[in-house]
């Protein structure tokens, strides 16, 4: 493990750098900052909707996320890191096929809302598709490993599968969007 911070500030961010995780100094606006920035903002995002009251499979789940997205921060932060597997990928898309096993299908768009917990988990997911187009763009200039994307990807419908778990278990239920209702 790196070192231990007994101080928090340092000063050393004040000229408008910081630091990558293998020593290197880059504007706090690089496209690498942003993305790994993008994915910490995800990651507390998931963390307000585990403030919430959710079911404990949900929970489960969201806990080992948030781990391995602080993996994958570390990755971006770490140029030539690889933290984020295969296996993380595929494990996301078993526990999106589990959750999704009783759902009933979509017939229509569902809106953010269904209770605090889902109305959450819905921004959560909005938040790391936009981590994922952080990704992509820091790829088109540096190099990061495909998987950091797909994960993203997937987890993103992860979420959305958990929003709609979530909107179910609530008192409210799914939001439907009615194309009818749109002023015209």
């Amino acid at each position: 493990m790196g070192n231990r911070l007994s101080k928090i500030y340092t000063r050393t961010g004040d000229d408008g750098s910081t630091g990558l995780g293998d020593g290197t100094r880059v504007g706090k606006d690089s496209a690498r900052v942003g993305a790994y920035g993008t994915v910490d903002e995800a990651n507390s995002a998931i963390g307000v909707v585990l403030a919430c009251e959710v079911p404990q499979a949900v929970r489960d789940v969201l806990v080992r996320v948030q781990h391995e997205l602080f993996n994958l921060g570390g990755e971006l932060c770490i140029p030539g890191m690889a933290l984020v597997h295969d296996a993380d990928i595929t494990r996301l898309e078993h526990d999106l096929d589990g959750f999704n096993e009783d759902l009933p299908p979509l017939k229509d768009f569902i809106l953010p809302g269904g209770g605090i917990a889902a109305a959450h988990c819905h921004l959560a997911r909005t938040i790391c598709r936009r981590a994922e187009r952080d990704v992509v763009a820091l790829g088109r200039d540096e190099a990061v490993r495909p998987e950091a994307s797909r994960y993203l990807n997937r987890l993103s419908d992860l979420l959305f599968v958990v929003a709609r778990v979530l909107a179910r278990a609530s008192a409210q239920g799914e939001v439907l969007w009615n194309h009818e209702r749109v002023a015209r």
